[in-house]
């Protein structure tokens, strides 16, 4: 039994959406980061990163409360409107290529502890203490966790039949995606939306797994105070067939000491090696690898054992790290050492090579995605992913829609 609930949103005005909506922070350069706050006055961006020239001269606290002190200007100035009562909402984001739609509602802290919201990746608790303080200080909450569910006829008819109403909001950005959100405010629909999921066993965090922990942590700290929207989290729910699961790829600086012979006699143990020279070849199923090393392309296929293995033993990042990474390449710690970095399979093989090419990574891996059902298995064995082995969309945009806590 799964729990939704509507909520008071705080979002853009509808003739600032536009204006008022952005990308992740991380997502912009340091260059289009200052073109943005200068020339526009209503990015969300100034919220976000309101000491922009200064950030590295004050503290956190300060960085803090100075979020929280620029979005209370944006809601003085009225950039921001909040609903006057609980509502869910139905949002759709286009591209050239996809179109996600799902719903935007609040889910149970509870849920999410009592593994009814289920999680396949582990989380670094710096981290989860980072996003908790932040949220402990600024009081509000702007980035969904992504969520998946079981595909449901009738839930999408009944989408189909929402979108045929007039939208709250419908814009483009300048990425090229367009946006339209529909507002669900009747108490039929409400009641209706609220007990389909009440008959979904379970939900899978698709992307999000740091912010449903600090949510978590935020609100066993402060449950005594019995404040009801700490008991939920901001979640943007998408059916599992409608989530875009690309791989991460992997880069690494230097070969470990061996030379280019010695590290594929060494890879000849586990893997079948064919040289594609300059094809852009990357892989088109499991246990296949690809690997661009001194200006060429190879393909790896994996020497797989009859033997029965476990669901983490089949993971292709987990064969590219028992296999290649970790005895090979000597390294350990996938998240923090700093001889390996990652691309996400979103990104053209180019990109790889283009590094390699440059000289500041020796070789590079291609890796083919998972899909939903494995990332399922692990979350339903309660089995943990390696880290960056998924690069998850769609991507919700900061300001949009705004949780207050």
């Amino acid at each position: 039994m799964s729990k939704i609930i509507p909520f008071k949103a705080v979002r853009p005005a509808p003739d600032k959406v536009g204006l008022v909506s952005c990308r992740n922070y991380d997502d912009y350069s340091a260059a289009e980061l200052a073109a943005w706050l200068n020339f526009n006055p209503y990015s969300f961006l100034h919220v976000i990163n309101p000491a922009f020239a200064h950030v590295q001269k004050i503290s956190l606290d300060k960085r803090f409360k100075g979020v929280a002190l620029k979005y209370q200007d944006f809601k003085n100035e009225h950039i921001f409107v909040q609903e006057e009562n609980p509502v869910f909402y139905v949002y759709e984001i286009e591209s050239k290529n996809q179109k996600f739609t799902g719903i935007i509602a609040g889910t149970s802290v509870e849920d999410y502890q009592n593994d009814v919201i289920k999680k396949h990746e582990d989380t670094l608790q710096y981290r989860v203490e980072l996003f908790k303080d932040y949220l402990h200080q600024i009081q509000f909450n702007t980035e969904p966790v992504l969520i998946t569910y079981p595909d449901s006829v009738e839930l999408n008819t009944w989408i189909l039949f929402k979108k045929q109403s007039e939208p709250l909001y419908r814009f483009s950005t300048t990425n090229k995606e367009k946006h339209t959100l529909w507002k669900i405010d009747t108490n039929s629909d409400i009641n209706w939306l609220t007990t389909h999921f009440e008959n979904i066993p379970n939900l899978y965090i698709a992307d999000g797994h740091h912010r449903s922990a600090s949510a978590e942590l935020l609100y066993e700290e402060n449950k005594h105070l019995k404040n009801y929207n700490l008991s939920y989290f901001m979640s943007f729910l998408i059916p599992e067939s409608n989530v875009k699961i690309y791989e991460y790829n992997r880069i690494v600086r230097d070969l470990n000491g061996n030379s280019k012979t010695e590290f594929l006699k060494k890879l000849q143990e586990n893997f079948i090696i064919k040289i594609k020279e300059q094809e852009l070849w990357k892989p088109q199923d499991k246990f296949e690898f690809g690997m661009y090393l001194d200006g060429d392309f190879y393909a790896l296929f994996y020497k797989k054992s009859n033997d029965e293995i476990s669901i983490l033993e089949n993971l292709d990042a987990q064969i590219l790290y028992d296999k290649v990474l970790n005895p090979i390449l000597g390294i350990g710690d996938l998240r923090n050492d700093e001889r390996i970095d990652y691309i996400s399979g979103k990104q053209p093989i180019t990109a790889i090579k283009l590094v390699v090419d440059e000289g500041e990574f020796e070789v590079g891996f291609m890796l083919y995605p998972s899909n939903i059902n494995e990332i399922k298995d692990f979350a339903d064995n309660n089995l943990i992913m390696p880290p960056k082995s998924t690069y998850i969309e769609p991507k919700f945009r900061s300001g949009l829609m705004v949780y207050e806590l």
